[in-house]
């Protein structure tokens, strides 16, 4: 990898605050939840049921931003890009990510919508109903990319869901071509079947053009390509950028670079407590082993290590040193 470069990663997501609090059924039937789905809800349905929740755990979540959670946890170093509110939540949520140990700088909003939060009922069956509130974060703009920032990152990583704001996808490019220009390399997570579906021709843009490293699973990835089967999605995207990893989940993973292919075995889990995070964890694993001087398979190797420990329990973040795993499972 580039050498004289300050970090290992810099990743560009929607900077959310997860609220994560018991619940039984009553509560969500009382509130009109919909058991174990993920529910997109204005700020006034969110205050609502901010109001009736128990005592709850409140950190920094979103998805690139659990990747970078992740990378720091393994003992890389990393950065990140995303848009919050100067209120309460915007404050919990740079204090949680930089006291993991990510450089967080991006300005706080002082008006428009309030920071964006999921607030997540776990249910005694282990089911989380997610009730998300997009709020600020959508509104990240060109001017929040710090170039000197993604040029002193070995690797800039996008995530998918924050394609949908015409001035996201701006900033999306606008970091691709500072990273390229600066001789670095760009990653995209496709984030969602869902999302592919949404933006099927302008991700193919994108990852035709601008995207070096590629996560997706199975699904997304099958999406992406209109196909529909595995083997026809590694015939694809071997052609479209110059690294792939695609997830199976208890099937592992295949990372593909050109004639390269490496199957990777997923890592024995003695229960799976909550697969959110699994992808993102992944990812975080990948682009530690593949910015620290691993080959694309012991890479892989370590997205799986990484995508284990966040399984085995709630919450998308490790809660045990993913450094330390490595260096057990690596062995």
């Amino acid at each position: 990898m580039s050498e004289n470069a300050k970090l290992d990663v810099v990743g560009i997501g929607n900077a959310i605050v997860d609220i994560v609090a018991t619940a039984d059924d009553a509560l969500l039937e009382e509130q009109g939840i919909i058991k174990g789905a993920m529910n997109l809800i204005d700020q006034d349905r969110a205050d609502a049921l901010y109001d009736v929740m128990g005592p709850a755990i409140e950190r920094s979540g979103g998805s690139a931003g659990n990747t970078m959670a992740g990378i720091a946890s393994l003992g890389g170093k990393g950065g990140y890009f995303g848009k919050v509110r100067d209120d309460q939540f915007g404050q919990v949520f740079r204090h949680d990510i930089r006291a993991e140990g990510v450089e967080f700088n991006t300005e706080a909003a002082t008006d428009g919508p309030s920071t964006a939060r999921c607030l997540i009922f776990v249910t005694p069956d282990a089911e989380r109903s997610m009730n998300t509130y997009l709020g600020a974060c959508v509104n990240l703009t060109v001017t929040d990319i710090d170039e000197e920032m993604i040029k002193s990152a070995k690797v800039t990583y996008m995530e998918g869901y924050l394609w949908d704001p015409e001035e996201a996808k701006k900033a999306f490019i606008h970091a691709s071509k500072t990273a390229h220009a600066a001789g670095r390399k760009v990653s995209l997570t496709l984030s969602d079947s869902f999302c592919v579906g949404r933006h099927r021709e302008s991700f193919l843009n994108l990852v035709n053009n601008y995207v070096d490293i590629l996560f997706a699973n199975e699904e997304e990835a099958m999406a992406l390509f209109e196909v529909d089967n595995f083997d026809a999605v590694l015939q694809e995207v071997r052609g479209c950028c110059s690294v792939a990893a695609i997830t199976r989940g208890e099937k592992g993973s295949v990372v593909c670079a050109g004639d390269e292919v490496h199957v990777v075995d997923a890592i024995p889990v003695e229960q799976v407590v909550d697969t959110t995070g699994a992808g993102d964890l992944y990812a975080a694993g990948f682009l530690y082993g593949y910015t620290n001087g691993y080959n694309l398979y012991d890479s892989g190797r370590i997205g799986s290590i990484a995508a284990a420990e966040v399984i085995s329990h709630f919450g998308a973040r490790p809660e045990t040193s993913l450094a330390e795993l490595v260096e057990e499972k690596l062995k």
